[in-house]
């Protein structure tokens, strides 16, 4: 059987893009209408921004074992969260965890070295971008990182956090998206992290200056190989 996964929410919009991702790849691997069992927790996102905005990541990774706490409870195997910026909790949360953890942006990382990328773009909200968490994984396969100017962290935070988790997709913040990956490509970058998750909904690939990591997906595909090992 296969083992049974569980997802730790923040967003809805990023949570509904994994699940969707894990059952549409199952029943790719494992036949019509099969998947591997999930089960979600989503604590409201308002009250991870609560710690969030304070820098208290310690509050964040209690939310997280919260969450973790009852998928484990369902009888989830493993757990994994569709949300790059409360990475940034997670070495508070594995030392407590009951269940083990797939790390969204080891998986990036790891598809990052897979495909030959020496420079890696990393767009996520301003907490994600200036944070350890891209650095940290993407540097221990050898991978350099750029971020955005100053400037444009805060228009892709204000656009993540005003339009995207609300589910509003405009055209504007498509081209705005689009003209950041070229001033990335100006850097020296061959790839870009879609280090939001949910960054992959507007972002599109076939019309993007860089080839795209997209986090969520990769995510919830990783999961699938997970629940499906021997």
């Amino acid at each position: 059987m296969a083992r049974h996964i569980g997802i730790v929410a923040c967003s809805a919009e990023g949570a509904a893009l994994c699940y969707r991702t894990i059952a549409i790849d199952g029943f790719h691997v494992m036949g019509e209408h099969d998947h591997p069992e999930v089960t979600m927790n989503s604590i409201p996102m308002a009250r991870h921004m609560e710690h969030i905005r304070r820098g208290d990541w310690a509050g964040v990774a209690e939310l997280m074992l919260q969450s973790a706490r009852k998928v484990a409870a369902a009888g989830a195997d493993f757990a994994i969260c569709p949300d790059n910026t409360i990475h940034q909790a997670m070495e508070m949360v594995l030392p407590s965890s009951p269940i083990p953890w797939l790390h969204i942006a080891e998986v990036v990382s790891e598809e990052a070295r897979h495909h030959g990328f020496e420079r890696v773009g990393v767009l996520g909200t301003k907490y994600l971008m200036e944070g350890p968490v891209y650095p940290k994984a993407l540097g221990e396969y050898g991978i350099e990182w750029r971020i955005p100017p100053s400037e444009d962290r805060e228009i892709i935070n204000r656009t993540i956090f005003q339009e995207l988790v609300n589910g509003v997709f405009t055209v504007e913040a498509r081209a705005m998206f689009d003209r950041v990956m070229r001033s990335l490509e100006a850097q020296g970058c061959d790839a870009v992290a879609l280090a939001c998750t949910e960054i992959p909904l507007i972002v599109r690939p076939e019309t993007a200056s860089l080839p795209t990591l997209d986090s969520t997906r990769l995510l919830a595909r990783a999961a699938v190989r997970r629940a499906l090992e021997p």
